[in-house]
């Protein structure tokens, strides 16, 4: 299936490559460097090289690139990268080209297991973590002196077993199983404040350490929200396709359980509004700006890391304003207003004004901006989406059981 990997940084230069099947020359990149040189925020994930496909995706400020000879579904080998990157992300902490530098090692031997032939083996945490430690000081240091590798020498107890994706013989001290609920909120909302259209992308992470091997069921007051769903190999889905409950047996440590989409707009509370006022004179006049920031179906929540990132037109020279509340810079290269605002406390509104300086003579129609909104609501999941209950069974002790719920601004924009 893959080929080789190529693992790029962002000034272009191939620092990790892996071959599964037969050597191919790094070359074969200049395909995918062209591409990323044409639009560098939006390089198509598949790109067709004469002899070989090319499937890459961007995180953490390097590029993976698989490459293959045949034709393969593209979403497959994207999720397998993706994987990749969030095994460094586990086993390392991050993934930058400073920490794949320092861990050459462990990250061979991870390519070597997570696939086998070009096709994946094994690319579960749990698994992974027994055949090849994660690196620590003491561990690095007694594989210096003694030649010994991070490899284990023995078979994964999971390996074999129908659930794969636990290993056996877990045990705790204490039991907890904690959920974190959380939402990211898509939205455009126009000049007049109405809203255009707005989703929610959702996904349920975990941390369960559990002793033994539970069986664990959850159930949604509300479940009939979902319009889409994916979920984490352990759910078994006949069970939610029937009843609309979560039964899994749970990875051992930190993953994620589902992720959710909610389109239908009615569903989506909108928790923030803007009211702006921006005016453009050409004639060398100065311009003036004038936003204030307020909380709207909050359900009495407060609203947290609030910030207004602005592009302005190419016509603005610099700002000169006063905020009430937070700090704001402008970078006059970028045209980049940012206001960062912290927390609304009421009755006090968040309010930034002052004059703008524009070019003389430029051309200031249709010089309409729009509002990146970041924001995070504690406690507050705004699809309504609850968790009704967490049953346990195949295990005699009673776990500790937490939930908690959040919601973020995801590509939030206020058109002004």
């Amino acid at each position: 299936m893959i080929h080789s990997l190529f693992i790029i940084n962002p000034s272009g230069d191939v620092f990790l490559e892996k071959h599964w099947r037969s050597v191919i020359p790094r070359s074969v990149c200049d395909y995918y460097l062209e591409a990323q040189r044409a639009s560098p925020y939006d390089v198509p994930p598949v790109l067709a090289a004469p002899h070989h496909y090319l499937i890459s995706i961007q995180r953490g400020g390097v590029a993976l690139v698989a490459v293959s000879k045949q034709e393969v579904a593209p979403l497959f080998v994207i999720e397998f990268l993706h994987r990749v990157v969030d095994t460094f992300q586990d086993y390392f902490s991050d993934c930058t080209e400073t920490i794949i530098k320092e861990n050459y090692v462990v990250v061979y031997e991870l390519l070597d297991e997570m696939l086998d032939n070009g096709f994946p083996l094994a690319t579960e945490s749990n698994i992974l973590k027994e055949l090849i430690k994660p690196p620590n000081i003491l561990r690095t240091i007694a594989n210096t002196v003694t030649g010994k590798s991070n490899v284990s020498s023995t078979l994964p107890s999971g390996q074999l077993s129908n659930v794969p994706w636990r290993r056996s013989g877990v045990k705790y001290a204490n039991n907890e199983a904690y959920f974190d609920v959380i939402e990211e909120v898509d939205a455009i909302i126009d000049k007049s404040g109405a809203t255009v259209s707005a989703e929610i992308q959702g996904y349920i992470d975990c941390c369960i350490k559990l002793s033994g091997m539970p069986d664990l069921t959850l159930t949604f007051i509300n479940p009939r929200l979902f319009d889409d769903v994916s979920f984490h190999p352990c759910v078994r889905f006949k069970r939610w396709e029937s009843e609309r409950i979560l039964s899994f047996i749970p990875p051992d440590g930190s993953f994620r359980l589902m992720s959710y989409h909610i389109g239908s707009q009615s569903v989506v509370a909108i928790p923030i509004y803007v009211r702006h006022n921006l005016t453009l004179r050409s004639n060398g006049d100065q311009g003036r700006l004038d936003l204030t920031v307020g909380p709207k179906q909050t359900m009495g929540r407060t609203l947290e890391n609030v910030a207004l990132e602005i592009c302005m037109p190419k016509c603005v020279l610099n700002c000169s304003l006063t905020a009430n509340q937070g700090k704001y810079s402008y970078d006059p290269v970028s045209k980049v207003l940012l206001w960062d605002i912290g927390r609304i406390e009421l009755p006090k509104l968040p309010n930034i004004r002052g004059s703008v300086s524009v070019a003389s003579g430029a051309d200031t129609t249709g010089a309409n901006p729009s509002i990146n909104v970041h924001f995070t609501i504690p406690q507050l999941a705004v699809s309504g989406l609850r968790v009704s209950r967490l049953d346990m069974y195949g295990a005699k002790y009673k776990p500790f059981k937490g939930v908690k719920y959040v919601t973020k601004a995801g590509k939030f924009h206020v058109r002004m």
